[in-house]
């Protein structure tokens, strides 16, 4: 049954995941030719603090609620109910924190468009436990198609506003469309009741597990985004909507294969909780599959990235290049560590990931501070790049050695083949001659040696047949 539901899982997740990046896709193409770099700076500072208060609203009760198996009804409605309060309140507090933003940042234009994202605050707040029991449920079909339905809403409504002149306004509020649409969707199909005598046991019962969740993401969200925070204070918004591109385009393969396994790893793994070899089997698997791809890709992308970041946003982003090109280094890093979180919530080590954020929050922090004092966006990527790397290897220390009880080996015989497949992917690139097509034609040519490239190597390294066997099972 539970491999059932991981197939039955994935196949969802990668409808919603692949179609929202198709959608995200298009939509950045358009917006990217309407709006400046300058509109774009000014959207992603204000999304550096609505992710942090998408953070403080989720307050690690989504995992914790998909992972005790003892909630009753009652006891998640009254934590609903919490959730709302909790909703309005910070709601209330992101209306007011454009003043002391707009100070930092030295711009009045932050103030109004903080009291505007109240609103976005506050249903993302709501959104919460809702989508948490859809999930404990092992519906994701509900889940993703919402993704699919408030995206491409999402997209419609800025484009419209875009092209009417609403510059930065018109991203900001097909944000908060697609907020009330996620939550109207949720609540629809959960009914909770939000009038349950409120009592603080079911907060209690799922505490330990939520405290550590919390902390992990609060520190985790400033790992994640110093780089922007600190870009956007001391170079200018400009400078970080170029390197919030190349950011973006760098985690694109991370949504379309890591994004549709990570999403239905704990739904499914909590049941496994006590069977912890399972588990590494499991993560094993997972890695071995996402390096396959992600080790390839990375090459591809250092070597195409001109073609890329032209094609898709339009000659007016070509500062973003040389960044995409340095961060696309990291890109099979990335896509194996955003499953690892799930794995420690999978096995009941919270405490684990709470340690493994705090050491990744201080190891980015001192390597982004010394990127941003060499004042280029591009020295920011390159230590950004080295943390990751470090990182990698303490996260996998942690699981392999604390968790697993395992050691190193298996995880290096996992990845073992996938290095193969870089490595002659290196080679074609190397040897492709210089191309001098027009921004398409280049890259339609690169794409096709990328696959000739990948093709060979699973021929050579007999991971057709493998790769087969890993994704039917």
């Amino acid at each position: 049954m539970a491999m059932s539901d991981f197939k039955s899982g994935i196949r969802y997740s990668a409808i919603g995941k692949y179609s929202n990046v198709i959608i995200q896709l298009l939509v950045n193409a358009v917006l990217s030719r309407i709006l400046s770099p300058g509109d774009y700076g000014i959207v992603a500072i204000v999304q550096i603090f609505l992710a942090f208060f998408t953070l403080l609203a989720d307050m690690g009760f989504g995992p914790a609620i998909i992972q005790n198996k003892t909630l009753k009804d009652t006891e998640i409605s009254v934590i609903f109910q919490f959730s709302i309060y909790a909703a309005v309140l910070l709601g209330i507090i992101f209306t007011f924190l454009g003043y002391p933003v707009s100070l930092f940042y030295d711009n009045t234009v932050y103030i109004p468009i903080f009291v505007i994202l109240g609103i976005s605050v506050f249903f993302y707040a709501l959104l919460v436990v809702p989508k948490a029991v859809l999930e404990k449920k092992k519906d994701f079909k509900s889940v993703n198609v919402v993704v699919i339905i408030s995206g491409i809403i999402k997209g419609i409504v800025s484009i419209i506003l875009a092209v009417m002149g609403f510059k930065y306004y018109s991203i900001i509020i097909g944000g908060i469309v697609q907020a009330i649409i996620n939550f109207a969707y949720y609540y629809y199909k959960t009914r909770i009741s939000p009038f349950e005598k409120f009592k603080w046991d079911p907060i209690k019962k799922i505490w330990q597990f939520s405290k550590n969740q919390f902390s992990f993401n609060f520190i985790n969200y400033f790992s994640r985004n110093l780089d922007s925070i600190l870009i956007g204070r001391f170079l200018d918004p400009t400078q970080l909507a170029f390197y919030n591109k190349s950011y973006q385009i760098s985690l694109y393969p991370n949504q379309l294969l890591a994004g549709i396994i990570t999403p239905v790893i704990q739904p499914i793994m909590s049941d496994y909780q006590e069977e912890k070899d399972v588990i590494e089997k499991v993560y094993l698997k997972i890695t071995r599959i996402l390096a396959n791809i992600g080790i390839p890709v990375s090459v591809f992308c250092f070597f195409a990235a001109e073609e890329i970041i032209l094609f898709i946003f339009g000659n007016q982003w070509g500062d973003s290049v040389l960044t995409f090109r340095i961060l696309s280094v990291s890109i099979w890093l990335q896509m194996i560590a955003s499953t690892t979180g799930a794995f420690y919530q999978s096995t009941n080590r919270t405490d684990l990931l709470l340690f493994s954020g705090i050491q990744s929050m201080i190891l980015n922090a001192l390597f982004i501070v010394y990127g941003i004092m060499n004042g280029t966006i591009e020295s920011v990527a390159y230590m950004i790049v080295i943390s990751f790397s470090v990182n990698f290897l303490v996260n996998n220390y942690l699981l392999m050695y604390k968790v697993f009880d395992s050691g190193f080996s298996k995880l290096i015989t996992a990845l073992k083949k996938p290095f193969i497949l870089g490595i002659l992917q290196l080679i074609f690139f190397i040897l492709l001659p210089d191309l001098n097509f027009g921004i398409f034609v280049n890259l339609v040519i690169q794409v096709i040696v990328f696959a000739i490239a990948f093709f060979i190597g699973l021929l050579l390294t007999g991971q057709i047949k493998e790769m087969k066997k890993l994704i039917v099972k």
